[in-house]
């Protein structure tokens, strides 16, 4: 079994499905339909309802994509089915936004016969929806599974009021990918990017753009990625731990915004007006670096040629914030098991024995789809060691399974998007020419009237 994953490692690059575990999650087959289901496994057309037939060795799941969670739930259901021959999983196909839109009706009609037993949320979401429809979800505290085994900052998305209400899954840690030849032209190595400060990236990232002409790297222009990247590092958050908005008397987020600003006046980011043209301003060459969720890298390996080129190491941290890191996260779902789940039980021992609880189980996911885990053990796995010849030849899957075990907890809060959101508005007015006082007291401002405050 082990010789054929390895095989099949080697033989396949990283699949553009990891896009999947970044902010835009809804990327989804409009056939609905899995590309590897097994007999067993029933597949159902997009968005249709609950159809579990109720029998005491079945599950209905509700998630997204056939090539990644849709295919990673086949998979972890083969597993399961090692031991539970007559085990049966039923993948519902639901976008995002349908799911959200069908758990709030559900939750306003009282009326839980149409949802499924397991449901795929999206990381920065589920404080909202667990503790806005409390009746939906299922604590795990008594489901047996061992939530040490992923790192405290993946969990924390899913804590409310100490109890867990989803299992882990996706690995959004933050990675910085460099291209080494662009380096070597400005007189640094891999090593000269790695455990730095942003002041230190600032000042190497002048001498890259003073002898190559060529920014340090990019982001779209009116997105908060990089911002909330700079701000979980230190596990700050825009909320209080009652939840409410810290905006205006938050240092952290203060040197965050003058860490973006600085950034951009001195040329060292570049702003991008679209998706497509950020992805194009690495893929051509026109940076030398990138600074995202791991997920990107589907996107740095289409450019084929760039092959050996590109290194991977952790991100600046914060200059003068107490609990800087060099470690965060963007993007990422959990899977929680809802109220309305026929055989609670049988739903634990699937999660507890696949998703948390099976190195085997993640090392077949991984060739095909690019399912990074969160599951720590995996990263002494034989197959997340294996060289990526794209990066360097380095072990890079491992590496980052263990830059998610030290990415820092932070308070996601019930209004993470209204937050993001007036973040991405205030950083955009900065750069404009307003000053930083100015746009926090309004995006925070702009929050409170989201929250009726």
């Amino acid at each position: 079994m082990k010789s054929k994953i390895l095989t099949s490692f080697l033989a396949i690059s990283l699949s553009l499905s990891l896009v999947a575990c970044g902010g835009g999650s809804n990327n989804t087959d409009s056939s609905g339909t899995s590309t590897d289901a097994s007999k067993s496994i029933t597949k159902v057309e997009e968005g249709s309802e609950q159809n579990s037939d109720g029998e005491e060795n079945s599950l209905t799941v509700w998630c997204w994509d056939p090539a990644f969670n849709i295919y990673s739930m086949d998979e972890a259901a083969k597993v399961y089915q090692q031991e539970n021959p007559d085990f049966e999983l039923n993948v519902i196909e639901n976008s995002w936004d349908d799911i959200q839109t069908k758990l709030a009706t559900a939750a306003v009609s009282g009326d839980l016969s149409t949802l499924p037993d397991i449901v795929l949320l999206n990381d920065n979401a589920i404080q909202k929806y667990v503790t806005t429809y409390p009746d939906l979800f299922e604590s795990l505290e008594n489901s047996g599974i061992d939530f040490a085994n992923f790192g405290d900052s993946k969990c924390a998305y899913s804590v409310i009021d100490n109890n867990h209400y989803a299992v882990p899954f996706d690995n959004g840690a933050v990675i910085a990918c460099y291209r080494t030849d662009i380096l070597a032209e400005a007189g640094y190595t891999i090593e000269d990017f790695t455990d730095i400060t942003w002041d230190e990236f600032i000042e190497k990232g002048k001498v890259v753009l003073e002898k190559t002409g060529k920014p340090m790297f990019s982001t779209q222009a009116g997105a908060s990625d990089i911002i909330l990247m700079m701000l979980q590092s230190a596990g700050a958050s825009m909320f209080d731990e009652n939840g409410n908005p810290n905006m205006v008397n938050n240092s952290v987020l203060y040197e965050v915004m003058e860490n973006y600003e600085s950034l951009v006046t001195n040329g060292i980011l570049l702003e991008m007006s679209s998706w497509d043209q950020y992805i194009g301003s690495f893929t051509n060459s026109n940076v030398c670096s990138v600074i995202n969720g791991c997920w990107i890298m589907a996107s740095i390996q289409t450019a084929e040629d760039q092959s050996g080129k590109w290194a991977i190491t952790n991100m600046p941290r914060l200059n003068n914030a107490e609990n800087a890191s060099n470690y965060s996260n963007n993007g990422g779902s959990s899977w929680a098991v809802l109220s309305s789940c026929k055989n609670k039980d049988l739903a634990y021992d699937f999660l507890g024995k696949t998703f948390a609880g099976s190195v085997e189980f993640y090392e077949t996911i991984l060739p095909k789809s690019g399912a990074l885990a969160t599951y720590l053990p995996a990263k002494d796995s034989d197959v997340y060691a294996q060289p990526h010849e794209f990066f360097s030849g380095e072990s890079v899957f491992a590496k980052i399974t263990e830059f998610a075990g030290k990415v820092p907890s932070n308070n996601t809060g019930v209004y993470y998007y209204e937050a993001r959101d007036a973040i991405a508005t205030a950083v955009t007015n900065v750069i404009s020419g307003s000053d930083i006082d100015t746009e926090l007291k309004a995006a925070e401002e702009t929050v409170r009237f989201s929250m009726g405050q």
